[in-house]
């Protein structure tokens, strides 16, 4: 029985995601879907990212928090179009939150929408909601251990982004090995090792995500 309800659940999900899909292509809009666990590094790494293109593309942003809104704050204080969804409890974001809330953002005026996640390493993998791709972050003091324990995240990102590079100096963290077992999860994914505080990384990052979502 409780495999027949989870399946539904997630079917009723893909149909609205799907939905969520057509309306993004036909406003012509890149959606990126950030996940991580908390305290990674979710808000610094999409604050850092607009600065380093908002003067290239029109970039927005819908914040996934169980409750409050300081994330949201900071993120409007880039001058960037920013919606806030408080899950209440919930533990991701699914497709129909972030239907319900499409109606409040420019979608027909931007290039680029950023879909920051509630902070989890098990349950926004599990959600499509439409997007292009999904991004996870995993900051060097979750240590190296993490791709092997939380495979699904691994296998369902495009990109992972090593956080927090900056303290490698004082961790006991193989970031090797992180890689490692990330692409033996995922041949395809691709790895960016940056850090928010100093700006390592940042501009690769960043330029190759603007390759990917460009205007013509």
């Amino acid at each position: 029985m409780k495999l027949k309800v989870v399946s539904k659940i997630l079917d009723a999900n893909e149909r609205i995601a799907q939905e969520n899909r057509r309306i993004f292509n036909d406003a012509g809009v890149f959606v990126v879907n950030l996940m991580s666990s908390p305290g990674a590094g979710k808000t610094s790494l999409l604050e850092r990212t607009i600065k380093e293109l908002k003067h290239r593309v029109k970039v927005g942003v819908i914040e996934g928090d169980i409750t409050g809104t300081k994330d949201a704050v900071r993120i409007k204080s880039l001058g960037v179009p920013v919606i806030q969804i408080n899950t209440g409890g919930a533990c991701h974001l699914d497709a129909n939150m972030l239907n319900e809330v499409l109606k409040y953002i420019p979608l027909n005026k931007l290039d680029l929408l950023f879909i920051e996640n509630v902070g989890n390493l098990v349950c926004p993998a599990e959600f499509n909601v439409g997007e292009n791709m999904k991004v996870m972050i995993l900051s060097l003091p979750e240590g190296d251990d993490k791709p092997l324990k939380y495979p699904l995240m691994f296998q369902e990102s495009s990109v992972l982004i090593i956080n927090k590079i900056d303290l490698k100096p004082f961790l006991d963290v193989d970031m090797e090995r992180i890689k490692k077992s990330a692409r033996s999860l995922n041949s395809s994914i691709k790895i960016f090792e940056v850090s928010c505080k100093t700006g390592s990384g940042m501009g690769e990052w960043a330029d190759w995500l603007y390759s990917q979502c460009k205007p013509p």
